[in-house]
């Protein structure tokens, strides 16, 4: 039986319970929690000092009513990006490459920051949904396109760590495959396979790094159009 390459994506179950949960619950234990004492060992410190760049540099352009999300913000980033990595492990499954999970974190993140926009300031909210000069008979088209954006924004979010991620890993199994089958017919080129099959994975922990600091980048530019 030919075995699906898109059968790693699918979400494993053991006696008939899905291991998502899991999977999701994982990170936290990963990660020790801050000491009461003066001096931390060097974990707790690079953690720390982690936490305060990203936060720093989220939040710089952000007024003050947006630092109320530096938490959840600081926590998804953590989050996605222990998420992403272990996925690249052997024998391992990696939530974030789930649409249904994806559009789970974009869509309701997305939704609050356009109802903070619509509480706090509805006059400007709105008028992002027509840019200022706009020629009258053109007004109409442009709500209804400026309005499509608005909605389609959580979904892209999701499709573009959900694509990104897939095609990362499927890239990956069709280079380790070829490396496997070409070792007994020519040594050489498994070996330069092995070589590619490397430099992929430094790159794809690259970009679920990338990827994830990309998806909280996004909610905080919508954040700071809302704020």
């Amino acid at each position: 039986m030919t075995v699906s390459l898109f059968d790693q994506f699918m979400s494993p179950t053991y006696l008939g319970i899905p291991l998502l949960a899991l999977a999701l619950t994982l990170p936290w234990v990963l990660y020790p929690s801050p000491s009461a004492r003066w001096l931390n060992n060097r974990l707790l410190t690079l953690q720390g000092w982690f936490i305060n760049r990203f936060t720093q540099q989220i939040l710089t352009p952000l007024s003050l009513g947006g630092h109320k999300w530096a938490l959840i913000l600081t926590s998804l980033m953590i989050f996605l990006i222990t998420l992403n990595i272990l996925g690249l492990l052997p024998y391992t499954f990696t939530p974030t490459t789930q649409l249904s999970l994806n559009l789970g974190l974009a869509v309701p993140l997305w939704l609050a920051t356009v109802l903070i926009g619509m509480r706090n300031q509805p006059t400007a909210a709105l008028g992002h949904l027509l840019p200022e000069g706009t020629p009258t008979p053109l007004i109409p088209v442009l709500i209804i396109i400026e309005t499509i954006s608005l909605f389609i924004r959580p979904l892209a979010l999701g499709v573009r760590l959900t694509a990104n991620l897939t095609a990362g890993h499927l890239l990956m199994q069709l280079t380790s495959t070829a490396a496997f089958v070409l070792l007994s017919m020519m040594p050489t080129v498994a070996i330069l396979t092995t070589i590619l099959l490397f430099l992929l994975t430094l790159l794809e922990v690259a970009v679920a790094m990338i990827q994830a600091y990309v998806f909280v980048l996004l909610l905080s530019l919508y954040l700071q159009e809302n704020v």
